[in-house]
């Protein structure tokens, strides 16, 4: 196992930003870097034992700028959607970018954490890197001097652990997530309509207009929501129904079955083409399949041209707009409470 580290450009303001490659003695590396706790590249053995990049992204920082499709970011201090951009804490009504139609998606595009510098520190005997960042009271709208840590941990049994730490000063909402985009046949590799994937949960929580969910806990049985099999993506996604109308395909939270904080396996993915399967496994009671719907036409690494669809997001969180909707577990920290969760990729042969 080793840690290097190579520059990466350096920001508008004058930061120096550093990729730090994690390798295994497997194959595989992550690439991560402190200029968002960005996830840049996941190198993963086949079948052949042939390695390929599995995440899409950039070559360079500049595109890291704009990022409109959130690639490797991590995003906080609150992920997925709010409706109407705010929500209330103890009679105390915090008002929040409103960017996504009248609601709040990912925080805030320009000031989010995935648009932060953040100090970096490797640690070569766990081989891991963590980043730290602060988030003073007030910023983005959100209560509380929050000091959040990401650690990017990579084993010799090709797991990818990412594992987030955070304390306030004052009460306040704390829900980050990872928003890596995989494609287990290779970055460049086209949709992943064929890849199969199997979502171990009963029940989703179906949205409105604008991706807010209802608050019911619906079953998937007899929908196209039912992952609890193994499903080819491409079967359904397009398919004549009201809730992928919606969204333009998959992009809904998935309720885990039995959750209660244990670290557990929530989900699976196949690629057949490669032979590369993927497990995920997490401590949240939700987490958000969203199936590239909205990836904007751009050119990522190596020249590769991306598109709707050409990656796939297992998101894990407390649920969408759940610091507002009775029903859904509150993702809100006292001052001084720890907020930590950790969420494991491990890659396996098929």
């Amino acid at each position: 196992m080793s840690i290097t580290k190579k520059p990466f450009g350096t920001t508008t303001c004058g930061k120096e930003i550093t990729a730090f490659e994690i390798a295994n003695s497997k194959g595989m590396k992550a690439t991560v870097i402190n200029y968002g706790a960005i996830l840049t590249e996941l190198f993963v053995p086949d079948k052949d034992g042939k390695t390929a990049d599995v995440v899409l992204g950039y070559d360079s920082l500049e595109p890291y700028y704009e990022n409109g499709s959130f690639f490797g970011a991590t995003v906080g201090r609150s992920a997925n959607r709010i409706a109407d951009a705010k929500f209330e804490i103890d009679g105390v009504t915090y008002q929040l970018d409103v960017n996504d139609g009248p609601n709040n998606l990912h925080s805030q595009y320009d000031n989010g954490m995935h648009k932060r510098y953040w100090e970096a520190q490797a640690d070569e005997l766990s081989n891991a890197v963590t980043f730290f960042v602060v988030e003073e009271d007030g910023k983005n709208g959100f209560p509380g001097k929050l000091e959040m840590t990401v650690t990017y941990k990579v084993s010799e049994e090709n797991e990818l652990f990412i594992t987030y730490n955070g304390v306030s000063d004052k009460k306040t909402l704390i829900n980050c997530t990872n928003h890596t985009y995989f494609n287990l046949s290779g970055h460049d590799s086209g949709n992943i309509h064929d890849h199969k994937i199997q979502i171990l949960a009963s029940r989703y929580t179906p949205v409105v207009a604008g991706a807010i969910p209802t608050g019911e806990w619906a079953p998937v049985a007899g929908t196209p929501f039912d992952l609890t099999q193994p499903k080819r993506i491409g079967d359904d996604v397009d398919s004549d129904n009201e809730q992928l109308r919606l969204v333009q395909g998959y992009d809904h939270n998935f309720c885990v079955d039995d959750a209660n904080h244990t670290t557990r396996l929530i989900a699976k993915v196949f690629d057949e083409k490669s032979g590369r399967g993927m497990e995920v496994y997490s401590d949240l009671p939700g987490v958000q399949f969203y199936a590239g719907n909205c990836i904007a036409d751009t050119v990522g690494k190596n020249g590769a041209k991306y598109t709707k669809r050409s990656g796939l997001c297992l998101e894990t969180q407390y649920f969408p707009n759940s610091i507002n909707q009775e029903g859904f577990e509150r993702p809100v920290f006292d001052a001084g409470q720890v907020y930590n969760t950790t969420t494991c990729y491990k890659f396996i042969d098929l």
